[in-house]
């Protein structure tokens, strides 16, 4: 009775001790965050206004506000989520509802791994190759969007093959005994039970294409412009090369501009991360397994 008594302690004091370091783990894994914020929000937060995000830069991008690039960031993002995420979540549907486990299969999926570890300025160069030249879209909000989503087709790639994967096997069993053919159960059971996992997918894919400047700086984005893009054919400003440009290579900047701009590209992520994951949250609350 004593030797049982004296191993629970042990094992008690085991545990919190590996509790601890796990939540001490945890804590540095944020503090960074925290602190990067922070500095942010104080040399920043003096520059932050309506008129620094509803006016275009001037005097030189000294001063003035940052409207053409938060337009243009919104501009690549929508247009690369539009052409990424329905090729993803298709690709994603073959290789995990019909294609066969052969060589070839194999081969696919190792190339989405290897595609996934690709230096962004490798594809930038093919953006420019592919789309710019050989498409003959032109420097443009197109063939820097493009880029954009060939960069990320592995993560929404991955991300909705994981969640249709998650969905039990019972599930689709059941369809077919009932009588419905393969697309039927797909459209009715596996992609309403999995279209919270795809969104994480298109989470990382919004976080990823807002804050990347080499595929845009050579295919779509420009140095300045003093008006908004019409159309998907005409160049944009971006935040991220717009926050390259003020910090690197325009004299006589304020020091709380490029703060201002990081922190409202940051703020725009987060709230588009926001708007998705409430989502994903909403419709992982009506599944009923």
């Amino acid at each position: 009775m004593f030797e049982t008594t004296t191993l629970n302690e042990q094992n008690r004091t085991v545990e919190k001790l590996w509790r601890t370091l796990l939540l001490v783990m945890t804590l540095l894994l944020i503090l960074p965050v925290l602190v990067i914020l922070a500095v942010l929000v104080y040399k920043g937060g003096p520059v932050l206004s309506l008129d620094f995000l509803l006016t275009e830069p001037t005097n030189g991008m000294t001063a003035g506000g940052i409207l053409p690039a938060l337009i243009g960031t919104v501009w690549l993002v929508s247009v690369a989520l539009l052409a990424s995420v329905p090729i993803g979540v298709a690709a994603a549907l073959y290789l995990s509802e019909y294609a066969p486990e052969n060589w070839l299969t194999r081969a696919l999926n190792l190339a989405i791994i290897n595609l996934a570890g690709v230096p962004s300025i490798v594809h930038a160069l093919f953006g420019v190759g592919a789309f710019v030249l050989f498409f003959r879209f032109g420097t443009s909000i197109l063939a820097a969007s493009l880029t954009l989503a060939v960069m990320t087709l592995p993560v929404v790639i991955v991300a909705t093959k994981e969640s249709l994967q998650a969905v039990p096997q019972a599930f689709r069993e059941a369809c077919w005994n009932m009588g419905a053919t393969r697309w039927q159960t797909i459209r009715k059971i596996v992609l309403p039970n999995s279209i919270s996992g795809i969104l994480t997918g298109v989470i990382l894919e919004v976080s990823r294409t807002a804050g990347e400047t080499a595929p845009i700086m050579f295919t779509g984005a420009a140095f300045f412009l003093p008006f908004l893009p019409q159309g998907v054919f005409d160049q944009t400003m971006a935040m991220s090369l717009h926050l390259f440009v003020v910090s690197t290579q325009v004299p006589d900047v304020p020091e709380a501009l490029p703060y201002g701009v990081a922190l409202v590209l940051i703020a725009m992520v987060l709230a588009m991360n926001a708007t998705s994951i409430a989502f994903r949250t909403y419709l992982r609350g009506r599944k009923k397994w």
